[in-house]
């Protein structure tokens, strides 16, 4: 029913009255004002609502496999995919041989190998590959590889030059990363550790950090040698391809250090295979043991995870979500923005909704690493800034994610708006880094996102440096754009 409610209120500058919106009652018989925002559709709640049932049973390979089976993490590990043949002969008539042939050219062009678990292979949309952001980030397809910017790196990120001992990078003040192994339960073709991660290829001779208790040992020896070292990431690689000793081991290990204050478990696991949180209930207690060691000692770990796009979480997900979050472990999200994946407010926005409702705190979005051989996952700094504006006041400001730019050089992690100076003309952002180390640090922007006439003049080296010293001219000038 309506309820006529002239709501008087004092100005405190006029002292005059104003009207408000008439109220009306609910089926409770409470008041609340109408018309304060417009219904809410249906869509606009997708982001809770997860893909159910048996969906791999639409592949071939997998139209067999029961819930037990397609659950349990061994099974996945042991049938993920390493070959094209055998990504053939699991999809078969699902996609045209034509496609697969151009996967195959495409990893002779790629820096990483390839490894797909079942569950991945199951959400990839098939009937239109080319075009499925989950495709995109795990397969190449030489027809839609493009040309490398000519300042890309295969450890564009310069990890080496900050590394004390093997496998322990030490580039902030209070923060280290461990690197206690060098295989992932998949391989994304943006790493940004390519330089190391995974198998040989065709382009990549590998620097390999494999399990090595020895090695392990230098880098336990390092962070507690410095004082100023209180947080530290164990990744490498990936935390999930450690047996559950194992990561009990180093987890312990590390809060033992009295210096160390936090540990972070990073694992793109959770996206790609999150029938380990369910099945592997050693791996599981291992985690939990830690966390709770942590929380008697005052100290923290939590868990740094990877999810890219809404698709990739299911009613899988979210069940293995729900016994991290009722055994009151952490998880963060760090997404990568890639082109043809989440370059989108919408996509972006629906991501970090549904990460939220899964009690996943969005915490970074990065723009993807200047790393070769993946110049078509990459964007513009101006299309991170512009996502950015739209995903910030749509939700709680602890479920926004930051937009960073991790400075190729080695200059950290920077907010992207941070720029000192940016010509989205050529292309090129810098940044500085004064708590990190000296700078300036530059940023590009892919060659596709440019204009003609400028990707002719990054073809020209002598262009090339005019049109870096113009840039880091105009920045040391004080001007932005």
């Amino acid at each position: 029913m309506s309820i006529s409610s002239d709501v008087r209120v004092a100005d405190s500058s006029a002292r005059r009255t104003v009207s408000l919106a008439p109220a009306e009652a609910n089926s409770n018989g409470l008041l609340f004002r109408r018309h304060v925002k417009p219904p809410v559709s249906h869509a606009e709640l997708e982001h809770s609502r997860f893909l159910e049932g048996e969906f791999w049973r639409g592949i071939p390979a997998y139209s067999e496999i029961d819930r037990e089976t397609f659950l349990d993490y061994s099974w996945q590990a042991r049938h993920s995919l390493t070959t094209t043949s055998r990504l053939r002969h699991a999809v078969g008539e699902r996609v045209s041989p034509a496609f697969l042939d151009d996967v195959e050219l495409g990893f002779h062009q790629a820096p990483m190998a390839m490894r797909l678990s079942p569950y991945i292979v199951s959400l990839i949309d098939w009937d239109d590959p080319y075009n499925c952001p989950l495709r995109i980030q795990f397969l190449p397809v030489a027809r839609r590889l493009m040309t490398d910017h000519p300042r890309t790196h295969l450890d564009s990120l310069n990890e080496q030059e900050d590394a004390p001992v093997p496998g322990l990078i030490h580039r902030y003040f209070d923060k280290a990363l461990f690197l206690p192994i060098s295989t992932c339960p998949v391989y994304c073709r943006f790493c940004t550790r390519s330089y190391a991660v995974g198998s040989d290829t065709d382009e990549v001779k590998k620097l390999s950090f494999r399990v090595n208790p020895d090695r392990w040992q230098q880098a336990f020896a390092y962070i507690e040698s410095r004082p100023e070292l209180e947080d530290i990431v164990i990744s490498g690689g990936d935390a999930y391809n450690l047996r559950a000793d194992q990561l009990e081991e180093i987890g312990l290990t590390l809060l033992a250090i009295p210096n160390v204050r936090r540990i972070r478990i990073a694992t793109k696991g959770l996206a790609i295979m999150p029938q380990k949180i369910l099945s592997d209930q050693a791996w599981l207690d291992a985690v939990t043991t830690v966390d709770q060691y942590a929380r008697k000692h005052q100290k923290d770990m939590v868990i740094h995870t990877h999810f890219n796009h809404p698709r990739e979480i299911t009613w899988i997900t979210q069940q293995a979500l729900a016994i991290l979050h009722q055994r009151g472990i952490t998880v963060r999200n760090q997404a990568v923005l890639q082109r043809g994946v989440n370059d989108t407010a919408e996509t972006m926005t629906q991501l970090v909704r549904r990460l939220s409702y899964i009690n996943v705190h969005p915490y970074y979005v990065y723009v993807c690493d200047m790393v070769r051989g993946i110049e078509d996952l990459r964007t513009s700094l101006a299309t991170a800034i512009a996502i950015e504006k739209h995903v910030r006041g749509y939700t709680a400001g602890f479920n926004t994610p930051t937009f960073v730019c991790d400075l190729p050089g080695g200059g950290g992690k920077r907010c992207v708006h941070s720029y000192e100076y940016y010509n989205r003309e050529t292309g090129i952002a810098v940044y500085v880094a004064p708590s990190v180390k000296p700078g300036p640090f530059l940023y590009f922007d892919p060659l596709h996102s440019l204009s003609e006439t400028t990707r002719t003049r990054w073809a020209d080296e002598q262009e090339q440096r005019l049109m870096i010293d113009e840039a880091v001219q105009m920045a040391s000038a004080g001007h932005r754009s």
